[in-house]
């Protein structure tokens, strides 16, 4: 049961970042078509930030808004690899 869950929660970041990928969706609206709460939704922006999505976000009249930065995962890794850093710094987890 637990690599059920774990495959579901992998679906479930996978069709949430598809979502800001198309555009600047609202945490409601993307609650409600992927069928869950607005604070699971929430943890899952944090959680594809976290594996260097950059994720961005605005508050709009309907809630926070996203939208993804057109810069790679890898690109980001590469600027702090040449920065001398091998983690994340604390400007990627601002957004």
């Amino acid at each position: 049961m637990f690599y059920q869950r774990s495959y579901e929660i992998e679906r479930r970041l996978e069709a949430v970042l598809r979502l800001i990928r198309e555009g600047k969706f609202s945490t409601p609206k993307i609650a409600k078509e992927i069928g869950v709460s607005i604070p699971t939704i929430s943890r899952d922006v944090t959680a594809l930030r976290q594996r260097g999505h950059d994720i961005r976000s605005e508050r709009g009249d309907d809630g926070w808004r996203y939208w993804l930065e057109e810069s790679t995962a890898s690109e980001r890794k590469k600027a702090r690899k040449q920065r001398g850093t091998g983690h994340a710094s604390a400007e990627a987890h601002r957004a």
